[in-house]
């Protein structure tokens, strides 16, 4: 007995500081939470980045406008809230949702809006659309603040309307709007934009006017990554060195050109990584060095294509585009690598328009460089074949095809230089392929295809350098029969040696 009223003493003494120690520790949260105060940057609707899905190119005309001088923050704010006036409306048409056009649209402007939506509703369309391209003009701004009103040139967009699933329509437009803001609550509301006549599309050529087709004619060159970092080249796996004794290979190998690989995602999509940067810049410059010409491939592993994202791929290909433009070492771009094969799963025609749009951007940064898409075969190198400068396909097929296939291609193609942009053969020889390959059959295929190329008189550049240890999943997947195929398409095995491959590519 005694120990039993022990044992209750000690619960209840226990209970009683724990209930005690809940108390003062509830007290506690909701006497730290009073004294915290409101979210000032929310209570004062101070200017924050805009959103990373939606970042159209912006460029001010503040020359005459009327009215009390702007400030350089309210600027910055009357753009931040007119762009997510676009962004919230695009996403309103595309969800037939309400949400968020109060915070930007004042009580009447959102009456449109809404019969809009409404409209769409009961008819089943929703309108894929996005702004790309702002040229805001400052008109007016009033001696109280509250008042703005802007002339926005040459608005480019872009919009796809769709019955259910179904696309109906789209089209490319350019338009010029009159905005009228309100402050509001510390929002930039938009009470009238009214469309003007339609500004002047923007022109630009289907080709390089100046393009050096002597020079294109001439390529002959390597798919190239790093022996041990394969897909996986900048960042902390970037070694200059490795690099540059890797560049002298080539060279040695009688090779004149180079195709390499900015991966989308892990290059800091939209904000690019100025240390990786600094990295392609890097090895351009090696490569000037053994005079070697690079085909920059960008947005590796991409695979988005939403309307909504263009804006941010544009931004990543800007800074790029931008920072190499100028390079010596630079031959042209490559806007995608194998894009034909996210068809099935994103849609044809979703990849083809993001494809012909971020082409022309890319045409309007750089017009002194060539500019392609590396398609997975020859078949689909006859899409987009008018805009890009000069078309490139891949070939990793029977050899003894390959003349027919090229044949093909040229036809439907006549007027643009074509380029053999990947080819090769694996020598992998184990369990997963019956021990069937070998280095002679990996040689065999070469010399096939590269007699092709001399009769053809085909730019051509084979995949790849070296062998590899590893592949990531990301490449081919998890299984391991094409995994290990993957890893022995090099013209050097994993220790740097040649194999027997390399004496076709060096004899021609």
């Amino acid at each position: 007995m005694r120990l039993n009223r022990t044992i209750y003493q000690t619960l209840l003494i226990v209970s009683f500081l724990a209930l005690n120690a809940l108390i003062i520790f509830g007290i506690s949260a909701v006497w730290s939470y009073l004294n915290s105060g409101a979210d000032r940057s929310k209570m004062l609707h101070l200017p924050e980045k805009l959103t990373a899905s939606y970042l159209p190119k912006v460029q001010w005309n503040l020359e005459y406008s009327e009215g009390r001088p702007i400030e350089e923050q309210t600027l910055n704010e009357i753009e931040r809230d007119y762009l997510k006036s676009w962004q919230v409306k695009s996403i309103a048409l595309e969800t037939n949702n309400r949400y968020g056009l109060s915070d930007y649209f004042t009580d009447s402007a959102r009456v449109k809006l809404y019969d809009l939506i409404e409209l769409n509703q009961s008819q089943n369309i929703t309108i894929k659309t996005t702004s790309i391209k702002h040229n805001p003009k400052l008109e007016f701004y009033s001696a109280d603040g509250k008042l703005a009103v802007l002339t926005d040139y040459n608005v480019e967009h872009y919009q796809e309307t769709y019955l259910q699933d179904r696309l109906l329509h789209s089209q490319n437009s350019t338009n010029t709007y009159q905005v009228l803001l309100l402050l509001e609550d510390g929002f930039w509301r938009v009470r009238h934009m009214v469309q003007m006549d339609a500004g002047k599309k923007r022109n630009i050529a289907n080709t390089i006017q100046n393009l050096d087709e002597s020079l294109l004619s001439k390529v002959k060159g390597v798919n190239y990554y790093p022996k041990d970092h394969p897909w996986d080249m900048f960042g902390s796996n970037f070694k200059d060195s490795i690099i540059y004794k890797d560049f002298k290979k080539i060279k040695d190998l009688g090779l004149n050109s180079i195709r390499i690989f900015v991966p989308y995602e892990s290059f800091g999509k939209a904000e690019v990584d100025s240390v990786k940067l600094g990295q392609l810049s890097t090895t351009l410059d090696i490569a000037q060095k053994f005079n070697l010409k690079v085909i920059v491939t960008l947005f590796d592993f991409y695979g988005d294509y939403g309307i909504q994202d263009w804006t941010l791929t544009h931004r990543h290909a800007e800074q790029i585009v931008e920072a190499l433009k100028n390079h010596e070492a630079l031959l042209g771009w490559d806007l995608k690598n194998e894009p034909d094969l996210d068809f099935e799963s994103r849609g044809k025609s979703n990849v083809l328009a993001w494809l012909r749009n971020t082409l022309e951007e890319i045409k309007e940064w750089d017009s002194e460089h060539p500019i392609t898409i590396g398609w997975s075969n020859a078949k689909a190198a006859q899409n987009l074949s008018e805009e890009v400068d000069y078309v490139s396909f891949h070939y990793y097929l029977d050899p003894d095809n390959f003349t027919e296939a090229y044949s093909l291609l040229k036809t439907a193609v006549p007027d643009k230089p074509i380029v053999l942009q990947e080819y090769g053969y694996s020598s992998y020889s184990g369990f997963w392929n019956a021990y069937m390959g070998s280095e002679r059959k990996q040689s065999s295929y070469f010399k096939k295809i590269q007699e092709g190329i001399e009769s053809q008189g085909i730019p051509s550049i084979f995949w790849t350098l070296y062998d590899f240890d590893l592949v990531p999943n990301s490449v081919v997947g998890r299984l391991p029969w094409r995994k290990s195929k993957q890893k022995y398409f090099g013209l050097l095995d994993k220790n740097g040696n040649p194999k027997e491959v390399v004496k076709v590519i060096v004899d021609k």
